[in-house]
This record gives structure tokens, sequence and C-alpha cells, in this order.
């Protein structure tokens, strides 16, 4: 019973070291699926140099209008401080009419108050962002937080700008926790991961092992003693034998008993 619940333990630990790399394979998932949409959208999104001033004002997203982001080849969402960094949006219009992307931004915020503006990232304007009635595309988004930005979690908020009708519209395509590390830092987070993970093996491996020392030592305790009975010699015996090979060995063996 002691083995299988050690077992257990050791199942249900790999599990809960594991969850994060079924998150980071749904991700990319996820990403694989934008990059081929990218791939079929050709030339749509082409960036351009001027990018329309629409303040801060905020406008409401358009009914019919879905969006999807991903980080291509970078399912862990490592932002290096100072660096270029790549999001996808992808677009999807399921209105009636044509959609025309003004520009891609975003903002960097504390994960536990919004409201704390940490940096607004450089917004990022097309020239030919036209998505046709029931049609799809993706647009490249590149960014890069300060260099002075100290390495830690934060929440990475981007938004679309688009206009159908010449009337402006808004859609929030990416909304989570970003990591944030310094440029050329030892250690990653997956690093940091594996690390975790063989260290937590070999605990359990140790313990395992310790477990199994202490169960055959117990089992060598518990085995029976042999008792070694005294020998009586008849006296009779001994004179007969008195000065031969025999008596010699058994009197140097008293002897040495003494």
């Amino acid at each position: 019973m002691a083995c299988i619940d050690k077992f257990w333990v050791f199942a249900l630990a790999l599990l809960l070291l594991a969850s994060p790399l079924l998150q980071v394979a749904r991700c990319q998932s996820d990403s694989d699926d934008v990059v081929e949409a990218a791939e079929e959208s050709g030339d749509i999104g082409i960036v351009g140099d001027d990018v329309q001033d629409f303040g801060d004002g905020t406008f409401p997203s358009a009914p019919g209008i879905e969006t999807i982001s991903v980080f291509p080849k970078n399912s862990a969402r490592l932002i290096t401080a100072g660096e270029e960094s790549e999001l996808l949006v992808g677009v999807k219009n399921d209105g009636d009419s044509s959609l025309n992307v003004i520009a891609i931004k975003a903002s960097v915020h504390l994960p536990f108050d919004h409201r704390m503006l940490v940096q607004n990232l450089t917004a990022q304007g097309f020239n030919n962002g036209s998505v046709p009635a029931s049609a799809q595309a993706t647009f490249p988004y590149l960014f890069a937080v300060s260099k002075f930005l100290q390495s830690g979690t934060f929440d990475l908020v981007g938004t679309i700008i688009y206009e159908i009708d010449e009337h402006p519209f808004q859609s929030t395509f990416f909304n989570g926790t970003v990591e944030v590390v310094e440029s050329g830092a030892f250690l990653s987070m997956e690093s940091v991961f594996l690390v975790t993970l063989g260290v937590a093996l070999l605990v359990l491996l140790g313990l395992w092992i310790h477990g199994q020392i202490q169960h055959l030592s117990k089992k060598t305790k518990r085995a029976p003693k042999v008792e070694v009975g005294t020998r009586t010699t008849d006296a009779s015996t001994d004179e007969w034998l008195q000065g031969t090979a025999y008596t010699q060995s058994m009197s140097s063996k008293s002897k040495k008993k003494k």
C-alpha cells in the first residue's frame, strides 16, 4: 500500500508540473492557424509610415468582427526589454461591409491594476488594410518595450482600429499577461521550468530509494536469530583422548576464550 500511495503522489506531481506545457501546446496550435491565415492573405496589411491620429478616445467594436492574436515562435510570451517583438493579429469580417484597418496599438500595464499605465507602445499604421466582407486577414504588429523596464510580469493590451463606411471602430485583440526579461538574461521561464522539473524528479526518486532501503532494513532486523548451544563432553572420553591432537586443539581454544 505504501508503494501505491507513493506512486500516486509521484503521478500527481508530474501532472502539476506538466500543466504549463499543455498551455504552451495549445498556444502553439493557435499560432499555427494564424500564421497559415497570414500566408493566404497575400499583400493585405502592408505597413505604412503615416498613422492617423485618433487621440486617446475609444470607439465601439463593430458587430460581426472577430479578432485573434498570437506570438509566432514565442508561445511562452517572453518579451526581451529593448528588443523588437512580433505579434500577429488575425481579423475575420463576418459583416456586410468591407472594413479598412487603420492602425494597431498596444500598451503595458501593471497586472494588479490596469489603471496604472507603464508604457504606451508605438502605433503602427497600414496603407493597404482592407478586409472584404466574409473574408479574413492577418496583420503583423512589431513593438518593443523600454530597455529600462524592470523584469517581471505585466499585462499587455492590444487594440486594432478600423473603419467601416467611414465610421471608426476598435477591437481589443489581446488582453493578457506577458513576461518581460532583461536583454541577455541567463535563464528564461522555460529554462527555470525544466530545471524545477528535473530537481523535483530527483527529489521524488531519492525519497523512493530511501523508502525502499528502510523497508529492506526492517525486514533484516526481523530475521530470527540462531542460537548455538554449548557442547558437553564426557569425562571418560576426555581421559581416553588425553594427549591426542584433539585434546590439544580443545585446550588451545579454551585458552583463547579466557
